[in-house]
């Protein structure tokens, strides 16, 4: 797998500085940030709400600016007294998902949203930026944070459960992930804990998490629920579970989602992670991901470790939708005349930046959908849920169809390049 000799020396560069930059400005516990975005099609407007204390940072040590640029926001942690960037990271939020429907467009709603960083040990600048339509980032809030400020909750964590199911490796070395029982009574916690061991032997038979076994923390947050399932609105099903998920998330049936970020991140802070995976208790088919917000999925349909691995790439390593004939809420969620962010699809504005190096010599572009080109990298027209205007790496992938083949070339370099950030 080609990993660019860039993208090498930037790791390389933060890793040669970060562990004196975490030990200078840094503890190894959380500092959360709790806030609102709202707005409509055309405004999004930050409202801060709390800042809390966790018990414990899992991320790496020396590899703390984001090098990726993915996101459609990012925060960024700045030393006050030395005006140095400190800490970063690009997310993507369901906020961000519903300004692109047509309900944005004649209302106005919000969304809770959470940032977390290593807790910082002096004054830092907080500065919250939003992609514009252009592809170009611009600052949305900034703000300065005390450490020692007396508002900062340092309340102890939520009472659950923690068994850890795979990995014994150290949490700044490894890439932690947990996962998070929704819809599980106290009578199916057992039930949970096989679900979750179920997930990660999935997870390790795809490439290239098969390459980084021992370098992967599995942890299961065994998060009770009153009743057994999740809300399925269109079938007017409604239960009462710990997180609140529901299918029919902006009109489509099966995308399952939560939107109360707030509890998925507080039983998330009793174990270490790097990224959240909500295990949903149903035997239907349905899922979310959302890169650095969290991934969920069903455990009980047979589509289920599919659903998962094609889920998780949203939400681990940024990974775009690349099928273009379902329905979804979306209206022109990616402009053609501005790149994608994402890794896996273009619009050939800036293809340079892609993947077209992989491409072989006398390869015709784009490429014909035609067997003899099914198996290579190329320029597939139809992704990013439009048919005409996008392109994909191949044929088929686990982000375009529930098919027989894992993640494509372009994807699997895509999610090492994010395993091997975590790991350093």
């Amino acid at each position: 797998m080609r990993i660019s000799l860039a993208f090498i020396l930037t790791i390389c560069t933060l890793t040669a500085s970060g562990q004196t930059i975490f030990e200078k400005y840094f503890t190894d516990k959380v500092l959360r940030f709790d806030f609102m975005l709202a707005g409509n099609s055309q405004k999004t407007v930050v409202y801060p709400v709390e800042m809390k204390e966790e018990p414990i940072f899992g991320g790496s040590h020396e590899n703390l600016i984001d090098p990726f640029d993915y996101g459609n926001f990012k925060y960024e942690v700045f030393d006050s007294a030395e005006n140095r960037l400190i800490y970063s990271r690009g997310f993507c939020t369901l906020f961000q998902e519903w300004q692109t429907t047509s309900e944005a467009r004649t209302m106005e709603r919000s969304f809770y949203e959470v940032a977390t960083m290593p807790y910082p040990k002096n004054k830092v600048r907080f500065i919250l930026s939003l992609r514009e339509k252009t592809g170009n980032f611009s600052k949305l809030y900034e703000t300065v944070i005390d450490p020692a400020d007396y508002y900062i909750r340092k309340e102890k964590t939520v009472n659950t459960a923690v068994s850890r199911i795979y990995g014994q490796g150290d949490p700044r070395k490894c890439v932690d992930l947990a996962f998070v029982a929704e819809g599980y009574t106290a009578d199916e916690i057992g039930k949970f804990r096989q679900d979750v061991k179920k997930m990660a032997d999935v997870l390790f038979s795809e490439a290239p998490f098969s390459d980084y076994r021992d370098k992967i923390n599995i942890w299961a947050v065994e998060v009770v629920s009153q009743e057994s399932g999740t809300d399925i609105p269109g079938e007017k099903v409604y239960v009462n579970t710990a997180l609140n998920s529901s299918f029919y998330t902006f009109g489509t049936d099966r995308y399952l989602t939560t939107q109360d970020i707030e509890s998925v991140h507080d039983y998330a802070a009793a174990a270490p992670h790097d990224n959240i995976i909500v295990l949903i208790n149903s035997s239907k088919y349905g899922g979310g991901g959302v890169y650095n917000y969290y991934s969920g999925t069903t455990a009980g349909h047979p589509f289920s470790p599919k659903v998962f691995i094609h889920e998780f790439g949203h939400g681990f390593a940024g990974l775009a939708d690349e099928y273009y004939t379902s329905d979804v809420a979306y209206d022109e969620f990616y402009p053609l005349n501005v790149e994608p962010w994402e890794p896996n699809i273009t619009t050939l504005v800036d293809f340079d930046s892609k993947w077209k190096k992989l491409i072989a010599a006398g390869t015709p572009l784009p490429t014909p959908a035609e067997k003899k080109y099914s198996d290579i990298t190329g320029l597939f027209e139809g992704g990013g849920y439009s048919a005409k205007g996008i392109f994909r790496p191949e044929m088929d992938c686990r982000m375009k169809s529930n098919g027989p083949k894992g993640y494509c070339s372009v994807c699997r370099e895509a999610v090492r390049k994010m395993i091997e950030f975590y790991i350093k």
